[in-house]
């Protein structure tokens, strides 16, 4: 048994002991979870008890970004030490599949992914992982980054999904936490300049104040009227789609120049329209996203590089006992908040 925080159901947190897989496989590892990020999909189970097809029907340990410390390895790991500080990919595939042998596991059927109906996660001080899919951070990064490194690693997919070129101007739609690290991870990939446009002028400070990035208030100008006039009416050259918006998804043709690539990375709730002719009369290339596969290696060389900062987006950390309290703030979704993350009692 082990204290975990536990989506009871629709609505209701607790804090409980629960039982938990106890034994360390010949290829996995034990590690000592130090800090959590929520992720917005956390607070949408907490919220509406689902997502899509994936549906809260019995209770279930929440959260999915982690960073900490090896307790103990299998006899067959080679890779992970006892004390390494690590965080950990939390989608384990299964690694005779078609997909896994594409190299594309994130869109393996069986894929089980931490804090998705019905498999646990790792809001809880120990959880064992396969190594294979648990990465060692270096001294200079915090835990706090560490546990950033998952949602970093969708802006680096999205950013690779785009193909960026050298130069190229980039624009996302939606200032929200997996916007920020597509911004940042677009420039980190090759953009001149990125822009991003919200309504939520807080988060627009927050992410204009790193160098490179533009901002937009789409409260005093559309979208496609300030991308227009910062690119003499040519358009960007990739645009990033992170709001799920239906209205952002059918304005979409509007922002991207002739030839340009339209990457798909937010998800909207219900299906939602789009401009077909317009994409096709300016033959944009269209991309989507769907987590992340053989990237958090990456993640973790720009972060440890110092090129990609993601300190500044981390807004408020509760103590492991106060997780019932740090999901009521992140249900709050305030303007000024980026990240918050939730941090475990060191032994």
């Amino acid at each position: 048994m082990a204290e975990a925080l536990v989506l009871e159901g629709k609505g209701k947190l607790s804090l409980r002991d629960v039982s938990l897989q106890q034994s360390v496989g010949p290829y996995d590892v034990r590690v000592a979870i130090r800090t959590v990020g929520i992720c917005g999909s956390d607070v949408h189970y907490y919220t509406h008890g689902k997502i899509g097809p994936f549906v809260v029907q019995e209770p279930m340990v929440l959260g999915h970004e982690a960073a900490g410390v090896v307790l103990e390895t299998g006899s067959e790991v080679r890779n992970l030490t006892v004390g390494d500080r690590v965080c950990m990919e939390p989608g384990i595939p299964d690694a005779t599949s078609r997909a896994s042998k594409l190299g594309i596991y994130n869109v393996d059927p069986s894929v089980k992914f931490w804090a998705t109906p019905p498999v646990h996660g790792c809001l809880t001080p120990e959880v064992i992982h396969p190594a294979a899919f648990t990465y060692r951070i270096p001294d200079n990064m915090s835990f706090a980054e560490g546990a950033m490194v998952e949602p970093f690693a969708i802006g680096i997919q999205s950013a690779l999904r785009a193909r960026i070129q050298p130069g190229d101007v980039g624009l996302v739609i939606g200032a929200g936490p997996i916007g920020m690290m597509t911004a940042l991870a677009a420039l980190a990939g090759g953009c001149a300049k990125v822009f991003i446009a919200d309504l939520a002028q807080p988060k627009l400070d927050i992410i204009g104040a790193y160098d490179g990035v533009g901002t937009i208030n789409i409260r005093q100008s559309s979208a496609a009227q300030a991308i227009a006039a910062a690119t003499g009416g040519w358009g960007a050259d990739v645009v990033f789609e992170c709001s799920g918006a239906a209205a952002a998804v059918l304005g979409l043709p509007a922002l991207a120049r002739p030839g340009g690539t339209v990457v798909l990375v937010g998800m909207p709730v219900e299906p939602v329209p789009m401009d077909i002719v317009g994409l096709q009369a300016k033959e944009l290339r269209i991309e989507t996203v769907f987590r992340y596969a053989n990237v958090y290696d990456r993640a973790i060389e720009l972060i440890a590089s110092g090129k990609v900062d993601l300190k500044p987006l981390i807004s408020e950390t509760f103590a492991f006992k106060d997780s019932v309290a740090a999901f009521e703030r992140a249900a709050e979704a305030r303007d000024t908040d980026v990240k918050i993350q939730i941090e475990m009692p060191a032994d």
